[in-house]
């Protein structure tokens, strides 16, 4: 199977257009992020317990569980 390759974005670099794909974006927002958070936690900026505490809390704002999706999918359904 044939599948085109989906790009996230175009960029220009010394004046030549190049195609970014999804995983590459994605890669290089995690190597920076990486390299923030081992900055912010060498200097003793930002704690590592806190910013874990932190992750988990957005965590539980952000994502739901699986079952509570499908439950949530099988309402929908009914209607």
């Amino acid at each position: 199977m044939d599948e085109q390759k989906k790009f996230a974005l175009k960029m220009v670099v010394d004046g030549k257009v190049r195609d970014v794909s999804f995983e590459e974006l994605a890669l290089s927002n995690n190597l920076a992020q990486e390299a923030l958070v081992r900055l912010l936690v060498e200097k003793k900026v930002i704690d590592p317990r806190e910013l874990m505490e932190m992750i988990g809390k957005i965590k539980k704002e952000r994502y739901r569980p699986l079952e509570e999706m499908e439950n949530d999918k099988g309402e929908e359904q009914e209607k």
